[in-house]
């Protein structure tokens, strides 16, 4: 089952919206939500990582010509 980073955070954010008290617990909370929220967020935009395809080389170690010869 794959994670919904977007419902999670609209529900985070909606919790931030109930916290408005001006007490030290309610600041406390609003903090912890934040950091939540950052990796929610973070999560949500990460780019799955990419599979390195190796570059041919030559025998002698160098990248071969991609430009065709023109020359000839």
């Amino acid at each position: 089952m794959k994670s919904d980073f977007a419902a999670a955070h609209l529900h985070l954010d909606r919790a931030c919206h109930y916290l408005r008290g001006d007490d030290e617990t309610s600041r406390a909370a609003l903090a912890a939500l934040d950091l939540v929220i950052e990796a929610v967020a973070a999560a949500q935009h990460a780019r799955p990582m990419a599979d390195v395809l190796p570059f041919p080389r030559r025998a002698n170690g160098g990248v071969p010509c991609l430009q065709p010869d023109l020359s000839a």
